[in-house]
């Protein structure tokens, strides 16, 4: 059993070190607000993201770096996409110099266009293995010990399936990919895909509506990540498909509540301050955008949901035009 870090106490990063003492691990879990680490160690418990789940004995909390990496081999960044170069900036002189660093945030740096691993590597001066997870993975299910599947990725492949062997669980199976730029991207575009179901959930639009905007939304995704070097068959396994069905369509989904709460004519800044999680699609709308417009990549969907987000259209003027875009066959680039 190995000694793992967890950076980041929203509701991802403490499942994971909730489901990582329970195989047997021993998990430093680190916040940076020293009230709510008081409060957890308390309590054994997350009374902000996950009240209702339990921390087992294996489980410590610090908010100070060099406490929380001290003899970690694994030091896993479940930051928001915002604070992720920050924090892995002043935790990196404390990283252990055998560790296995794994980035499970999903998105993009907005200024840079990078995506987490990227910045995760940048930071540590590449001199460690990153490993990416994504997939489709409420927090509170896998906290709940309730069967989910994912992706660990990575160009490394003894930390790939050090990461496969240390993470596997009777409720979490991982399956592993080279493809890191696929997996990102997928887990990246999605969020903003689910923004735009929510508008079609909150509009009433109907089941036909939503299967055709899953659909195209995929195949938007898969342009993008294949621009960028990733492959096609990466976005139709769990990093893209499955975990773009579970956001467009899952009740848990932060984005998808911030579109149906825009199609009930809520102002973006009213939606965002009442919700204690961060819904990423919002940031990464925009970079995803500046990455198409890089690559010559055409994203509609993205496109209607940054005038939506940016509050120069309005949700049912987004469709409409999604609707009277120029027809054309379905295997097009566009």
């Amino acid at each position: 059993m190995r000694a793992i870090t967890v950076l980041g106490a929203g509701s991802w990063g403490t499942a994971l070190a909730v489901h990582l003492g329970r195989v047997g691990h021993h998990v430093t879990l680190w916040a940076r607000d020293a009230g709510l680490v008081h409060e957890m160690r308390v309590r054994r418990a997350n009374a902000v993201y996950l009240p209702d789940v339990t921390m087992p004995a294996t489980v410590s909390v610090a908010d100070q770096l060099s406490e929380a990496l001290r003899g970690s081999t694994i030091v896993v960044s479940a930051l928001p996409s915002h604070g992720c170069r920050a924090v892995v900036r002043a935790a990196a002189p404390y990283v252990e110099p055998d560790a296995v660093l794994v980035s499970a945030t999903k998105g993009l740096e907005s200024d840079t266009l990078l995506r987490m691993s990227e910045v995760v590597s940048e930071e540590t001066a590449a001199r460690y293995p990153v490993v990416v997870l994504s997939g489709p993975s409420f927090a509170i299910e896998v906290a709940g010990q309730l069967p989910t599947a994912i992706v660990a990725a990575s160009r490394d492949l003894a930390a790939l399936e050090a990461v496969q062997a240390e993470f596997r669980g009777p409720a979490l199976r991982l399956y592993g990919s080279d493809d890191v730029v696929g997996v990102e991207i997928g887990g990246s575009m999605k969020n903003i895909i689910a923004i735009a179901a929510g508008v079609v959930e909150g509009l009433g639009l109907g089941h036909n509506a939503l299967a055709a905007l899953i659909t195209r939304g995929l195949a938007e995704i898969t342009r993008l990540a294949c621009a960028l070097g990733g492959r096609r068959e990466t976005l139709a396994g769990l990093s893209g498909l499955g975990d773009l069905v579970l956001t467009c369509t899952g009740s848990l989904s932060r984005n998808r509540h911030v579109g149906v709460e825009l199609a009930r004519g809520r102002p973006l800044p009213e939606i965002l301050a009442s919700m204690k999680m961060i819904a990423e699609g919002v940031r990464t709308t925009g970079a995803a955008l500046a990455l198409g417009s890089r690559h010559g990549v055409e994203l509609p969907i993205a496109t209607q949901m940054a005038e939506v987000l940016a509050g120069r259209t309005n949700v049912r003027s987004a469709i409409e035009a999604l609707m009277l875009r120029r027809q054309r066959a379905e295997a097009e680039a566009g």
